[in-house]
């Protein structure tokens, strides 16, 4: 749909709710399974436009990482082959603004910034309309999915397998959802 014929239930502006939102990630490991991991630190907020459209802006601390043990594979995760948390703690994104379609669907375009690395990116999802909770606060939810190639962003450590193919894949699927409250 055009953004001329989008309807946004959405006014105001809307923070994530840290309790129950999350952004996790998924990327092929050793060519046979996905490895999951999430971030418990995360922030967000979501502001609507004069024309409905919405503006998403978020971020997560990498050293909130759900991988917690063996500690090794921790500090690897964390140090300079892939997060570099040292030098860069957080990862964030910006989004141009995006018009939510009646369906309940919604395409977000913008900025994401890992390593101080920032690319382009295109994410896909669902809205969730405002709607009050038991204590008077107007809910509503955001979830988008998007594929990233983690090259992009300096993560290039790989080992090879013994029979050829990579032990880790090179794109990784960020899935993003937020509990939104109404401010």
């Amino acid at each position: 749909m055009s953004p001329s014929t989008t309807v946004s239930p959405f006014t105001g502006t809307y923070s994530a709710d840290p309790d129950h939102s999350s952004v996790a990630f998924a990327v092929r490991h050793m060519g046979v399974s996905t490895f999951r991991g999430s971030f418990a630190q995360i922030e967000g907020s979501v502001a609507v436009l004069d024309d409905g459209a919405l503006e998403l802006t978020g971020a997560a601390q990498a050293s909130s990482i759900s991988i917690v043990s063996p500690v090794d594979f921790r500090n690897h995760v964390l140090g300079a082959d892939f997060f570099d948390v040292e030098h860069h703690p957080a990862i964030a994104f910006e989004s141009d603004p995006a018009h939510p379609n009646a369906d309940g669907t919604i395409t977000v375009e913008g900025r994401l910034t890992i390593r101080n690395v920032t690319h382009s990116v295109v994410a896909t999802g669902t809205w969730s309309a405002p709607v009050e909770d038991p204590y008077a606060n107007m809910r509503a939810a955001i979830e988008l999915t998007t594929i990233v190639d983690r090259r992009d962003y300096g993560m290039t450590w790989n080992a090879p397998l013994p029979k050829g193919g990579d032990a880790l894949g090179t794109d990784v699927t960020l899935t993003v959802h937020l509990e939104l409250v109404g401010d």
